[in-house]
């Protein structure tokens, strides 16, 4: 008789495989990965490039900055609307960058195209940081924007410029973008040697800005940035992700040693379940865990038990560490907007730590019971999958992949018709009838992953109002990239549980 499986290994399968139709080929991750990064060029600011596919979008934003006598031109629209957030910016370059870093040699023809979306990014951030002990971190008046319905081509509302300096201290985003550059670094190092040099020093230069006047944005710059993206989860995370990212680019030991020597004061152990643009901590100890289980940094020992438990809290069936919960039809949810957030970053962080245990030769304990890399990824293709269309509605969350996709996603731009299709301006409130119009979106955002179920219903209503799970974020589409690059060159789920 066959031994009975273990409950762990048996629930992953059973995770695996729900909602899989029994007569689909596979999805088609090339395709996917393609869409997802065009999906940036959607969501570009500033004078566009000659070679911009998208053709519907146009200038935009060509003046930000100069109120402030500095140039803030280019950059990303963070999501549905007309602002520039450099916090989650700086998360989606380190996500993009990342992801080129682990599964760039996965991603065969879109790698070009990957390396463009992510410079389009530190471009932005080079000039955000141009002045020593600055950073420029919002262009925009997120509140008279999110009052209008307008273009970016249209756009007239005030674009206030914010910083954070000496007085005015900001360590999680400056934390953030130091890793953001310092990520890139790595990107270019073979690329653009120069390029990559000017990125690390000025990580260097904004890490040590961060370090030493501490404090959260959202203190200092608190009707600004709230609720929009406030810094909840505190300073220190960022800090020690910053620190992460400069030595993992520059292998000194100064970073190491202050990894070290802040574990306990910057609240290392601290791995809920959870991973995104406010909370750095699982992806500090997924990091640092690579350096362990190759052997190189094994004082920094207890990261990798950090990651571990951080991994059995996404697994089903595993006693003994808070779960995570997932929906009747497999989707990973955590409660509030925009899940697939969470469901993007928490299944890149399954897949990246499974191939550093591959690597190894190693597994992740949970108690009494284990999980084998390959067990992990299909936790992570089982998130991939659903989010292409293997769910209980059959559709997928990505534009313009799949039969049956959103239409109508909360976002300006796809929305209202086109600069082509009409020449005029759309006023703020001239957007309005367009916003709460029935009628599908004229311009596709091709590749945009949208928030999508919000809760254990698996249901989802396509209906642009309701922003909480139809409006698209970079920091959602970032993670994917490196998801879509693995399982393109990996497309047929690991069997194997030894």
């Amino acid at each position: 008789m066959a031994p009975r499986p273990a409950p762990l290994l048996l629930l992953i399968t059973l995770l695996a495989t729900s909602f899989r139709p029994a007569a689909a080929s596979g999805h088609d991750y090339s395709d996917a990965l393609r869409k997802s990064i065009l999906f940036f060029e959607g969501q570009r600011s500033g004078k566009l490039p000659s070679d911009q596919r998208l053709s519907w979008r146009r200038d935009s934003a060509l003046h930000d900055g100069a109120a402030a006598r500095v140039d803030l031109t280019g950059g990303y629209y963070d999501a549905g609307d007309n602002v520039k957030f450099g916090f989650p910016m700086a998360f989606t370059a380190t996500l993009m960058a990342w992801s080129i870093i682990d599964f760039g040699k996965n991603m065969g023809p879109q790698m070009t195209e990957a390396v463009k979306a992510v410079k389009w990014a530190t471009d932005y951030l080079l000039k955000a940081t141009a002045v020593p002990n600055v950073v420029y971190v919002q262009v925009g008046d997120a509140f008279r924007d999110h009052s209008c319905w307008e273009r970016p081509e249209d756009m007239d509302t005030p674009r206030t410029v914010y910083k954070v300096d000496q007085a005015h201290p900001g360590s999680d985003v400056a934390g953030e973008t130091a890793a953001a550059l310092a990520a890139a670094s790595i990107v270019f190092r073979d690329r653009d040697p120069p390029y990559s040099r000017r990125l690390l020093d000025r990580a260097v230069s904004v890490f040590e800005f961060a370090d030493k006047h501490r404090g959260a944005y959202s203190s200092s710059l608190h009707d600004a940035v709230c609720p929009f993206y406030c810094d909840f989860n505190g300073y220190e995370d960022e800090l020690l992700w910053g620190a992460a990212w400069l030595h993992k680019a520059s292998l000194k030991r100064v970073y190491r040693e202050y990894i070290k020597r802040n574990e306990v004061v910057l609240r290392a152990g601290d791995t809920i379940n959870e991973f995104g643009w406010d909370n750095k901590h699982a992806g500090i100890n997924v990091l640092i865990s690579k350096q362990v289980l190759m052997g190189k940094d094994d004082y920094l020992h207890s990261f990798k038990l950090n990651a571990d438990s951080f991994i059995c809290s996404l697994l089903p069936g595993v006693s003994g560490h808070p779960q995570i919960e997932y929906s009747p039809g497999g989707l990973l949810f955590k409660t509030g907007g925009s899940n697939m957030q969470h469901v993007t970053s928490l299944s890149f962080l399954l897949l990246a730590y499974s191939n550093y245990l591959s690597h190894a030769n190693g597994r992740v304990t949970c108690g009494t019971q284990s999980a084998t890399p390959d067990q992990l990824k299909r936790v992570a293709k089982r998130q991939v999958d659903y989010i292409l269309g293997d769910n209980p509605l059959g559709m997928s969350y990505m534009v313009g992949y799949g039969g049956k996709y959103p239409r109508r996603i909360h976002h300006r731009a796809s929305s209202l018709p086109s600069v082509r299709a009409h020449p005029g301006k759309i006023g703020c409130k001239a957007g309005t009838k367009y916003y709460l119009s029935s009628a599908p979106n004229p311009n596709e955002l091709v590749g945009a992953v949208v928030g999508g179920p919000t809760n254990a219903s698996d249901a989802f209503p396509d209906s642009r109002p309701v922003f909480q799970q139809s409006e698209p974020t970079t920091y959602i589409n970032a993670p994917l990239l490196g998801l879509l690059a693995y399982f393109s060159a990996h497309p047929t789920t690991i069997l194997s549980d030894d």
